[in-house]
This record gives structure tokens, C-alpha cells and sequence, in this order.
């Protein structure tokens, strides 16, 4: 057989096997991976004004890798990435991405979490498209109230309606079911997701008042999933002095340990603290706080993490 007709036979070979394969409902599946993007607070880190040691000793690689709470969720061969929250360091971020995203989920309306779409719009990336997926009260103010409104009118952005309890899949394999949470709530509602893929489930609670205030019961949810990245606002009350905490109320890290204290060791090691203050001491891997929150069978979250689901 010549060389010409056994390329000609290897790729009818590979045609039909495609075929059948497609014909039996199979399909080819991507690897899906979980990115961290960021782990700090709306107001980033170093912070604006902050004259504290936490902020003005920063080294300039530490500068470099504090970005605001942000998770990437690609799948590798597919080209295909989605972005949880548009930050204000989604220009940065965007590059430590996969890919571009193809869709964009908010958990709410504070500036951390969605006032990086201003850079989809007309005077930077002018997106094409891009698909943003809100809760009903997001949803009406971004379509309601500019400029956010201009980046839906030029069609930067296509809102996508999401509601509680209810999945969407936009991945292949992979689910994302919004879930209410307590918090406040001035212009819209907040949710966090629970992410659901092939091998692994995700929650994602970057957010949240008190656990006591939710509806839901944290520990029967750890129970359901893998690996849970939970609102650290603030390591405990005494970071807290230049305002009164209960105008910013958030589980404590302190409280959080003490709530799952005689959970098992399996149910604490699935938690990776995020969405860290800048006066936040697990911003730092080397402090003791850091040290003693690991030492009790809980993780801390780390920009460029990846987790397979």
C-alpha cells in the first residue's frame, strides 16, 4: 500500500470512528479546572489611604499579587472560560486567564464584584456579546441605571437571567446553581454559587452577613460538596478600628472556626478562606494567624491556586 493511500485510510479510519463515537451519544470531555483570580476584599490591598504596616510595608511582588476575590472556571482543549465577579483588577486578571470569558457570573452590586464591567464598554475593550449572568434585581440595575445601561445598549454585554435554586449550564458537564444569602442588599440581592462539575463541587460564598442569618445550614452543605471558598472579611473584631463592625457585619474567621469546631477534619480541610481585608492577617502565608488557621485543618486561598472539578 503506498504512502499516499495509508494516510488516505487512516483518516477514513478516524472519520468513522469519530462518527460512531458521536452516533452513540459519546462526546469528547475537557478537563475542567477551577483558577483563583484573587482573594482580597472589594478595596483591594494595599488599600486607598490605608497607612498602616499592612499596607504601606507591602513588597512590590506582594502589591503585584493582591487582587480583588475572583475565580476563572475553564476547560482545557475547549477554548471556552467563565469569570466569577468583574473586579476592579479584571485588567489584570483577564491576562492570568485561560481564555477570554465567554460569560461573566456577578453574586452582587458592591463595588468589588461588578464595576469591572465599566472596561468591557466602549472606552477600553468594546466586547462583542459577552454573556453576564444576574439575579432578577441585578438584572434591573444594570438594565435600568448608566452607565451600566450603555454597555447592554451597545451590546458589550448580554444580561443573562438567573434565578435562585435554578442551574444553568454553559460548560460542558458543568452546573451553577445561584444561592441567596443574607447581606446588604441596597441595589440588588446577593448569591453565591454553587459550582457542580464532572468530578468535584464548588460553593463559592464570597459574601455573606452572618452564617446564623441564612436560611441554609452550612454544615449540611459542606457535607454535599468538595471544596467551599468562604467569606474571611475579617480575621477577628480587633482588625476592626476605624469603623464600627456592626455597620459591616461578616463571619469573622474566628467565628467561622468556632462554628465548625467539632467538624470533622475532612469538613474543615474542604474550606479556603476568601475575600480577605486588607488588615486581614491570612493575607500574609507567613504570619501566625495564617499558621494557626492551617494548623486547624482550614486552607487559605492563593491567587493562582487550581483546583480540578
Amino acid at each position: 500500500m503506498t504512502l499516499k493511500k495509508n494516510i488516505y485510510y487512516f483518516l477514513k479510519v478516524s472519520i468513522a470512528f469519530l462518527f460512531i463515537a458521536s452516533s452513540n451519544g459519546q462526546k469528547f470531555s475537557y478537563k475542567t479546572y477551577l483558577k483563583v483570580l484573587g482573594t482580597v476584599q472589594d478595596g483591594g490591598s494595599p488599600h486607598i489611604g490605608c497607612q498602616k504596616s499592612c499596607c504601606i510595608d507591602l513588597s512590590s511582588q506582594e502589591k503585584k499579587e493582591r487582587k480583588v476575590t475572583s475565580l476563572e472556571l475553564y476547560q482545557n482543549g475547549s477554548n471556552k472560560s467563565l469569570l466569577f465577579e468583574a473586579t476592579p483588577d479584571i485588567i489584570s486578571q483577564w491576562d492570568l486567564m485561560n481564555n477570554p470569558p465567554s460569560g461573566i457570573f456577578l453574586t452582587h452590586a458592591h463595588m468589588g464584584h461588578y464595576s469591572g464591567l465599566l472596561h468591557l464598554g466602549k472606552e477600553a475593550l468594546a466586547s462583542k456579546c459577552i454573556s453576564v449572568y444576574v439575579m432578577p434585581r441585578m438584572y434591573n440595575f444594570l438594565k435600568n441605571n448608566g452607565p451600566w445601561s450603555q454597555l447592554i445598549d451597545q451590546k458589550n454585554i448580554v444580561l443573562k437571567k438567573l434565578y435562585k435554586g435554578k442551574y444553568v449550564q454553559v460548560l460542558n458537564k458543568v452546573k451553577i446553581i445561584p444561592i441567596l444569602v443574607p447581606h446588604r442588599d441596597e441595589f440588588s440581592e446577593t448569591v453565591g454559587y454553587k459550582i457542580i462539575g464532572p468530578k468535584k463541587k464548588v460553593l463559592f460564598i464570597p459574601d455573606i452577613d452572618k452564617w446564623s442569618l441564612w436560611s441554609k445550614n452550612l454544615i449540611s452543605i459542606l457535607k454535599e460538596i468538595d471544596i467551599a471558598f468562604l467569606d474571611a472579611t475579617f480575621f477577628s473584631a480587633e482588625e476592626v478600628d476605624y469603623r464600627p463592625i456592626a455597620e459591616i457585619p461578616h463571619p469573622l474567621v474566628h467565628e467561622t472556626m468556632k462554628y465548625l469546631e467539632n467538624e470533622t477534619k475532612v469538613i474543615k480541610n474542604k474550606i479556603y478562606f476568601i475575600h480577605m481585608n486588607h488588615t486581614n492577617p491570612l493575607l500574609d502565608p507567613n504570619s501566625d494567624s495564617t499558621k494557626w488557621v492551617i494548623k486547624q485543618g482550614f486552607n487559605i486561598a492563593r491567587i493562582g491556586q487550581q483546583f480540578e472539578l
